[in-house]
This record gives C-alpha cells, sequence and structure tokens, in this order.
C-alpha cells in the first residue's frame, strides 16, 4: 500500500460507477452502467471492440466526465486519488528520447515516491520483467513488447492501491505474457484492487474474481467466476454415445432431459440441460438411451459465454445480470 493510503476494511468498495453515461455526438458509448468492485479484487472488463470498455475506463480516471450519473473511486474520484492510482491507458505513449531508467524515475516521482533508493529498485524490477540491463537505453531502442512492459513498470512502480490496465496483453508474446499475468497476480497479493479490460477470454478466466461484460454500451453481465461456475457448470453435459449421435440427441431432447443438443464434428453431443433438471438425473436418462464411451459435465468457459451473451444481446437486446 502507498504510504498516502489509510487503512481500509474488507468489504469496500474500491470503484462504484452509478447510473453513468456517456454520449459522443450521436453516438451513446455508455448507457446507464452501474457497477461496484471491491477492494482487492480483480476485475477483467469484456466486451467486443467499441462496446464502451475503454471509454468506461477512462470515466473512472477521470480523464473525461461522464453525461449522467456518479463515479466515486476510493470513496473520492481519480484526480483526488492519482497518488494512489497507477494506470496503464489503452492508447500507449512513451517519452521516447529518454532512458528507460530517467522514463521510469521520473513517473515514480509524479507519483511522490522519493528519490533515495528509487534507482535500485527500477533495476530489480527490470530483472523482474526480464529487461536487465536496458536502463542506460532510450525508450524507443526497445521494441514494442518492451516498451509495453516499461509502461507497465511506470503505471506500478509506486505501489498503487488501485491498478487500471487497458489491454495489457495486446501485442505481447507468449513469454512476456506470462511475465505480465504473473506480475497481475503478485500486484493483487499485494493488496491491490486490480482493473483490466481484454480480449484475451482465457486469460479474464484464470486471473479474475468477477467479471464485467459490456456491449453497445451496456453492461450485459456483471458477475463472480464462483457464481458463473455455479450458474453454469452444471447446466450442460458432453457425451458420446455408442449410437447414432443425431438419434440420441433427437431423442434426449424429445424425452425433456435437454433443451438443446448440438452434435460436434467429433461426434460428441453438447446438451443444454432442461430447466430443473438435475446433472446426475440427465446422466443417468442418457445411459438409458445409450452406453457411453464418454460422458462428463460440461464446464464453464468463458469464450463460449462471451459468444453466447453478445450474440445473444445483439440479437434480443437481452440483458443478463448476475
Amino acid at each position: 500500500m502507498s504510504p498516502s493510503a489509510s487503512p481500509s476494511s474488507r468489504g469496500a468498495l474500491a470503484v462504484r460507477l452509478d447510473h453513468v453515461e456517456k454520449r459522443f455526438g450521436s453516438v451513446q458509448a455508455v448507457k446507464g452502467i452501474s457497477l461496484e468492485i471491491p477492494e482487492r479484487s480483480l476485475c477483467g472488463f469484456l466486451g467486443p471492440n467499441g462496446a464502451g470498455k475503454s471509454t468506461t475506463i477512462r470515466m473512472i480516471m477521470s480523464i473525461i466526465s461522464p453525461d449522467a450519473g456518479r463515479v466515486e473511486v476510493m470513496g473520492a474520484n481519480a484526480l483526488t486519488m492519482k497518488d494512489r492510482i497507477g494506470y496503464l491507458p489503452e492508447d500507449r505513449g512513451l517519452y521516447r528520447k529518454m532512458k528507460v531508467g530517467e522514463f521510469v524515475g521520473f513517473m515514480a516521482r509524479l507519483k511522490g515516491v522519493h528519490s533515495t533508493g528509487l534507482s535500485r529498485r527500477i533495476d530489480d524490477w527490470l530483472e523482474r520483467l526480464a529487461l536487465p540491463g536496458v536502463s542506460k537505453r532510450r525508450c524507443e531502442e526497445l521494441s514494442k513488447g518492451q516498451q509495453q512492459k516499461i509502461q507497465l513498470l511506470a503505471s506500478i512502480i509506486h505501489a498503487p492501491d488501485l491498478l487500471i490496465l487497458d489491454e495489457p496483453f495486446s501485442g505481447l508474446d507468449p513469454v512476456n505474457g506470462r511475465i505480465v499475468l504473473d506480475l497481475i497476480r503478485a500486484e493483487q497479493a499485494r493488496g491491490a484492487t486490480i482493473i483490466f479490460s481484454t480480449h484475451q477470454m482465457h486469460t479474464a478466466e484464470a486471473l479474475c474474481d468477477k467479471v464485467v461484460l459490456i456491449n453497445r454500451g451496456e453492461k450485459v453481465l456483471d458477475a463472480s467466476m464462483t457464481e458463473l461456475h455455479a450458474r453454469h457448470d452444471d447446466r450442460g453435459l458432453l457425451c458420446e454415445p455408442k449410437m447414432d449421435a443425431p438419434a440420441f440427441a433427437h431423442e434426449i431432447v424429445a424425452r425433456g432431459i435437454a433443451e438443446r443438443a448440438h452434435v460436434r464434428e467429433s461426434g460428441a453431443v453438447d446438451l443444454d440441460l432442461a430447466e430443473g433438471t438435475d446433472a446426475a438425473d440427465a446422466m443417468r436418462a442418457a445411459l438409458e438411451i445409450a452406453p457411453m464411451r464418454s460422458m462428463a459435465l460440461r464446464r464453464m468457459n468463458l469464450d463460449d459465454l462471451f459468444v453466447e451473451i453478445v450474440g445473444g444481446a445483439d440479437a434480443k437486446g437481452a440483458r443478463i445480470d448476475a
């Protein structure tokens, strides 16, 4: 926690949005979003391109003001709490002619970090980021991925209480992506609240306590990963029947066990269970229809859930909240 931060109790909110709206000309970018992000949580902002994620983040950061509604950051606003916040913007920007150590040191001092021991601290961080020895190099001499890690370092060098990262994994190769992922986990373990936007559903699933899905300026999903698993993990089966797969699919739907049955190219049958059907009962019913090569509960997958919700919302204007 940064020196200026006061102790906070568990259960407090780091960020609260209350019916926030933002319009750019004729485009309604954000439509009445309300949101609560608990302290020390790791929240993923998900959504297709142009959904309103970055606009929402910029309002949280007080870079732009909402047209309606209220944004609260650690009980005040981002401008008041700027020394307690770290921010990696979507539009990256370095002082390209500055040397790496000078740039990071400059950003740290802007956030109130004392100069004593700062150079050693920066060198230690560069080692952690697999960038040893770049302190004396100009920022413009680094690769795009290296520059991104330097900007991430500039956003966390002051040990912020709230860390907001807009597409932190964009453009990173798998090795550097893993370094950044481990760093985000370490920052949460240190006690930071973290909000990050991403298109990488598998990364969000691995990292997040909570996910928020925004589509066409509206919040269409707001749930913890625990809630999502509880809601979706027992609502589907993946079966490999020892009979004609389409015939099995037709029969199990006809019996009212499944609402839908999709036959995959592999011959497996993906079942969405009917409302009120217990998963164990569904397994027994499936075995009555045919012996199985394999059968298992279908685990919740954020990729599939994303497609289902965004596709459904686009088609029907649906809203899903937890």
